[in-house]
Order: structure tokens, then sequence, then C-alpha cells
């Protein structure tokens, strides 16, 4: 009986407004209110919630990929990171003297490797099979792996000397940096089709192990390769789709229009940008859900849940498990790196050594996992959710640590307690975790 009332709970039409209302409050609370648990800022309440918005389109990518076909992405944070290249190589303008030091040599090194990948897989399907194959196929790898090095590498070496210690990159081709949305996720599609040629036709605990590979080769590549996006030295200063605050502060139109509201210049120019950053995160965020939607009520999204729930029953009816996969698998990567492209020029910054799997792998496993796996506007609550408390617990945190070790003595355990108050993130993390497990094991939005 329990089991029954949980049921009619979760299929409630009620639940998802009234969850929603929950977290618009939140949002409220923190723009207008100030006493210790919120800012009373409505800059920091709309930053959390922009963020929250990006942090939604990577959670609905990884939905995708599980709760529709049950495919386990643990290497997100690639996807994003390779995405984040995006508007780097769109946007940002061409370094001068970079394209005529190595461009010409970098893109025939490229064309060479492809060239080598493409022989080698022709070798692999047109000759019989034996050790003949293997002879050439491994000596056709060899190959072309030094001569693309001994293209590839004084390339990058001119192409990093040029202008060091200000550039030393490529540069990009000076586009509208919305345009570098989609083509990051297209750079991330690309990623995934590469992974899902090799791991989906295997077991399924594969595919968990390949993207967990490739999604450190890739931020490790980003790392190194200072051509490319300047390595660690990271690149600021990516064009906006939005107008700078300074130029807002100085227009007087602004200023009256400020002064009319009761905020200062300062104040009202931050929170028109970040207006400006959440239409267009919305108009994002809607679009992909009204897609994905779609196709989840489509005869596709029904042949994918059939898949998911029964692999052997669906072949049985004729359905390419392995060509289905793959197709759900560079959908959902798609639009990870979109988001990976709308947080970079979100931030203004492109460092990769922040590309860590913990925030954005594990968080955004979270998100799906509390939100409700397999609903798409599940994924997007849980998203915002989480990362509102993900923000908030690092200042709830010393305040609640501070609130249970008041009345202990001054000493080495309540320094070392005070000292942990930062890693409550983490045990917050946990226990939500844990309790939503418990009381709603399908997620606050289930799947119907």
């Amino acid at each position: 009986m329990s089991g029954n009332r949980q049921a009619d709970t979760a299929s409630s039409p009620f639940r998802a407004p009234v969850l929603f209302a929950v977290l618009a409050i939140l949002f409220v609370l923190e723009g207008t209110m100030s006493n210790g648990l919120f800012s009373g800022s409505w800059n920091t309440s709309l930053a959390i919630l922009n963020m929250g918005l990006i942090s939604a389109i990577m959670a609905l990518g990884v939905n995708m990929q599980w709760g529709y076909a049950g495919l386990f992405n643990s290497g997100v944070v690639g996807f994003l990171a390779i995405g984040g290249l995006a508007p780097v190589l769109i946007s940002l303008p061409p370094v001068e003297g970079a394209w005529a030091a190595g461009g010409p040599r970098l893109l025939l090194s490229l064309a060479v490797g492809l060239g080598a990948m493409v022989l080698a897989a022709q070798v692999w399907h047109r000759m019989p099979k034996g050790r003949l194959r293997g002879l050439v196929l491994v000596a056709v790898l060899i190959a072309g792996f030094f001569l693309f090095r001994m293209i590839f590498d004084p390339a990058v070496t001119a192409i990093e000397a040029n202008q060091s210690a200000r550039f030393g990159n490529i540069g990009g081709l000076g586009l509208p940096v919305l345009l570098a949305w989609p083509v990051g996720g297209l750079f991330a599609a690309a990623a995934a089709w590469g992974v899902g040629k090799v791991a989906l036709g295997l077991r399924s605990d594969y595919l968990a192990i390949a993207t967990l590979g490739i999604g450190e080769i890739i931020v490790a590549v980003l790392r190194n390769e200072e051509w490319l996006a300047r390595g660690v030295k990271n690149i600021s200063s990516i064009p906006r789709p939005v107008p700078y605050e300074i130029e807002l502060q100085r227009n007087p139109q602004f200023q009256d229009f400020a002064a009319s509201w009761g905020f200062t210049v300062a104040e009202a120019s931050g929170i028109w940008v970040k207006l400006c950053y959440m239409l267009l995160f919305l108009v994002v965020l809607l679009l992909l859900i009204l897609l994905a939607e779609l196709a989840l009520k489509s005869p596709w999204g029904r042949m994918m849940r059939a898949i998911r729930d029964n692999e052997t029953a669906a072949a049985a009816m004729g359905k390419n498990v392995t060509a289905r996969h793959l197709q759900v698998f560079i959908i959902g990567s798609a639009v990870i790196g979109m988001a990976g492209a709308m947080m970079v020029t979100l931030d203004g910054l492109m460092a990769p050594g922040g590309y860590v799997p913990l925030r954005y792998t594990f968080l955004i496993w979270v998100m799906v996992i509390v939100g409700g796996s397999g609903n798409n506007w599940g994924s997007v609550l849980g998203a915002v959710l989480i990362w509102f408390i993900w923000i908030k617990v690092e200042v709830w945190g010393p305040q609640l640590i501070g609130l249970l070790t008041m009345l202990l003595p001054d000493g080495s355990v309540k320094q070392q307690l005070l000292g942990s108050a930062p890693h409550m993130r983490f045990i917050t993390m946990g226990l939500v975790l844990l309790l939503v497990l418990r009381f709603s094991p399908r997620g606050l939005l289930p799947e119907r």
C-alpha cells in the first residue's frame, strides 16, 4: 500500500509545478533577503541561476544517454571541455603571424593523420584475414604516425613561438560567439562518434571505462597543447553576446534607468547583463527540451526506451541496438558540448585546469539522479536545485559548524572542525543523494 501511495504522489500533476515554485522562491529569497542564509543580492541570485541553467543543459545531455538508452557516460568533463574549445576557435580574432608561421603545415599534418586512419580502415576491411593483414595494418599506422609527427611538430613549435608572451596560439576565426555554441556541440559529437564506434559494440561497462579515459585525455590535451588554446596559460577576453557592464555604466540613459529602479549604476549593470544571459540560456534550454520531448514521445523515443529496458528483446525484433546506442550517445554528447561552449562564453575565460571530474561529471550525475532520470524536466529541476545547494553550502557549512562548535572550548578539536567546514559541500551532496534514493528512488520528478 505504501508503494502505491508513493507512486500516486510521484505521478501527481501538481508535483512538478510545486517543486519548480519552491525553487523559484529560493532564488527570490536569495535576491531579496539578507539574513545570513541568503545574500540579499539580485546579482548573486542571477549568477547562480545562469550557471544552474547551463548545468541543466549538461544534465539534459546526460539524461538523453542514461535516461533514454541506459548508457553510462563517466567522461562528461571531456565532452564539456572540447565543447568549451569552440568559442576560442570561432569567436577570437586570428593571431597575427600565427597562420603564416605554421597554419598550412598544421592542416597538412591533420590531413596526413586522417588519411592514415582511413587507409588503415580500408586495409582492415578489404584485405583477407590473416597475419599479412595485421602486419600491413601496423605498418600503415606506424608510418602514418611518424609522417604526421614530422609535419605536425615543427608547425606547432612555430605557432607557439609566435608572440609567445601574449599569444602563442593559432587564434580564432573572428565570427559571432553565438555561432560557437552549435560548433561546440559538433566538436563533442565528433569525439562521441570516435568513442562510440569503439566501445558501444562491446559490453556496457566498456563504455564507462572508455568515456572516463577519453574525458581525461581531452582535458590533458587542452592543458598541454598551447598552440590550441594556450594550455594552462588560459585565454581570457572571449567575446560576449551581451553588453559589457562598463558600457552600460557610461550610458546616460541607463544611468537614469538604474536610478528609477533604486539601484546603483554598477549594481544595475550587473543585473542587466545577467538577465540578458539568462534569456539566451532559457531560449536554448527550452528549445532543447521541446526537441527532446518530441523525440521521446515519437516512435524513435519508444524504441530507445524498449532497447534500454530489454536489449535482447529489441534485437530479436530486428532493431540495430548498437547503431541506436551510437545515435543517442552522439546526440547527448553534442548537448553537453554545447553547454561547455555556453559556460566558456559566460565566464569569458577558457581555463583547462578548471575542468575537474568532481564538478563536471560527478555533480552532473547527482543532478540527473536527484531530478529523475528519463524525465527531461526532472533533469532541469535537479540541475538548478543541486547547483543552488552546491553554491550556498559554501556559506551555510561554516555557519553550521560554527553553531555546532559554539559550546566547545577553544582547542585543536574545535579548530579541526572549523577547518573542515569547506568539505561540507561533499557531505551535503552525499546526504542529499542518500535521502532522495531512500524516499524517492526514481528522483523528484520520475519518468512516467
